[in-house]
């Protein structure tokens, strides 16, 4: 009888640590993906990112885990591109094409001032798939795919001086963008561009390295920039394009049926970001304008400023071997 117990007894803790071990593997085999973003939880950015996890857990129906690092946390979005270029820390995020340059040079020319007329014709481009070319371009060289496109957010310069026409740009001491693209139309409409890092704006701007900056109205918001540059001058000189990105590498590492939720929702999310930051642009500014933190200048030569920075935009179309991408932007009507 005493055998017969004993043996039971060893059988059920057999059993129960059979049971637990299926557990744990189980937990241990719940995947988690770590995304970034430079902003906090207000940003369109980060309601996207958030979105897209959502929209994952969805599809995919199982468990899964999602990690975002938000407030730069992890670097800044040039820091974000060459960690899912590597496949390590970051597996997705919304990063600017100018972080991109060094794979396609064909990418931060579709964010380059009056690329887009207005945000139908943004809409338009991408529902036509007339940036594929530059998201296979982006996947072959970077290993980093663009599986949304979120942006809309209309970029207006903000100064620590009151500005409004393009004779009051000349020389103005103005941070851009990484990308040669950015250097040259500013330089072209008189102004003297400087490169610096996106964190390091408002300090530039504090002890006189620079004078002024470009973002859309949200990122004007969330950083603060108009503590050091208060006059906002409404130049509308361009409407952003965002990449949600995925590490490729990270990709390859996935079960198939995720790969597919993965694209899927970044899709989705890539169109509910871009909707929120298009539809936000105005709210905000008139929201800083109310509130005494900054004033909204009426900028006077908003086509001159266009025409002069088109044409060097032409030219550079030419350069780099983006005249049938620029072509076909401009045909969409």
């Amino acid at each position: 009888m005493k055998k017969s117990v004993l043996f039971l007894s060893a059988a059920l803790c057999l059993a129960l640590n059979a049971g637990f071990g299926v557990q744990t593997a189980q937990a241990q085999a719940v995947i988690t993906l770590h995304g970034a973003s430079q902003f906090n939880d207000d940003h369109p950015f980060t309601k996207g990112l958030n979105q897209f996890a959502e929209l994952v857990k969805k599809y995919y129906g199982k468990p899964i885990n999602f990690v975002l690092h938000k407030n730069m946390e992890l670097g800044v979005e040039k820091d974000y591109f060459a960690y899912m270029n590597q496949g390590i820390s970051v597996d997705y995020a919304i990063v600017s094409p100018a972080h991109m340059a060094t794979f396609a040079k064909s990418a931060p020319f579709i964010d380059a001032p009056f690329v887009f007329r207005d945000h139908e014709h943004l809409n338009k481009v991408i529902a036509g798939k007339v940036l594929q070319p530059i998201a296979d371009e982006i996947a072959q060289k970077a290993d980093v795919l663009l599986l949304g496109w979120g942006g809309g957010g209309v970029r207006n310069i903000f100064a620590n001086k009151p500005i409004t026409n393009v004779a009051g740009l000349k020389a103005l001491k103005i941070r851009v963008q990484g990308a040669p693209i950015w250097t040259r139309t500013f330089t072209a409409a008189g102004m003297a561009p400087t490169v610096i890092a996106y964190n390091e704006i408002y300090n530039g701007i504090q002890t006189g390295v620079i004078e002024a900056g470009d973002n859309e109205a949200a990122g004007i918001e969330q950083m603060k920039f108009y503590e050091v540059g208060s006059n906002i001058l409404l130049t509308r000189h361009a409407i952003s394009i965002r990449p949600l990105c995925f590490s490729g590498k990270a990709l390859k590492r996935l079960p198939a049926d995720l790969q597919a939720a993965i694209r899927k929702a970044a899709a989705e999310a890539g169109d509910f970001e871009r909707n929120i930051e298009s539809s936000s642009d105005q709210t905000i500014l008139d929201s800083l304008a109310k509130a005494g933190k900054a004033k909204l200048l009426k900028f006077e030569d908003r086509d001159k400023l266009q025409a002069m920075m088109t044409t060097e935009l032409d030219k550079y179309a030419t350069e780099i071997g983006a005249d049938a991408i620029w072509a076909n932007i401009k045909a969409i009507k």
